[in-house]
């Protein structure tokens, strides 16, 4: 159980946006009942959540993918890995790579030098405290456009945003691997 429980009367608008987000993802979902306690944060949060890329160009949907499940490792935030990774392979990761994303990487001949380029600076940016050293931002500035490269941090950066309030607010996996 989270650390608080929703209020008992949620705003009829963030109802409204509970139900559309819980059609899309076919679950009960916590987080935005939890922030029902302050609308401004629903409403903020769920603006972050529509506006995420889900496919941009090169940055298709199994790059944004290896991005989200390597944040959400990184920071290791259950509930994060449990909606991050949920029907990987329906994205194209086999079971070899979504394991490798937990750690080495380098052993793993099926990522592209982009999607290993991409996984290591969704770690960085998950990191704590933040460190960027410039021959990595070069490679990967050399290997992205400017639109790639803000899409490949706005995803990590989105992931990290959720895995620090959900952890704060202590809301567990909602059991999307199951």
């Amino acid at each position: 159980m989270s650390f608080i429980n929703p209020p008992k009367k949620i705003p009829f608008l963030l109802r409204i946006g509970i139900w559309i987000s819980e059609q899309v993802v076919k679950k009960p979902m916590l987080p935005p009942r939890i922030l029902s306690w302050y609308p401004k944060a629903a409403i903020g949060a769920g603006v972050l959540e529509a506006l995420v890329a889900h496919k941009d160009g090169r940055m298709d949907k199994r790059m944004l993918k290896l991005i989200r499940m390597t944040a959400s490792h990184a920071v290791a935030c259950p509930f994060c890995v449990d909606m991050n990774s949920h029907e990987y392979r329906s994205y194209g990761i086999t079971d070899v790579e979504a394991e490798a994303l937990r750690g080495d990487i380098e052993n793993v001949d099926t990522f592209t030098e982009r999607e290993k380029l991409a996984i290591a600076y969704a770690r960085l940016i998950s990191a704590t405290p933040l460190k960027f050293h410039s021959d990595v931002v070069e490679k990967v500035k050399a290997a992205f456009t400017e639109r790639e490269f803000v899409i490949l941090v706005s995803t990590a950066a989105q992931v990290n945003f959720w895995a620090r309030l959900i952890q704060g607010l202590g809301i567990p996996p909602a059991g999307f691997g199951e």
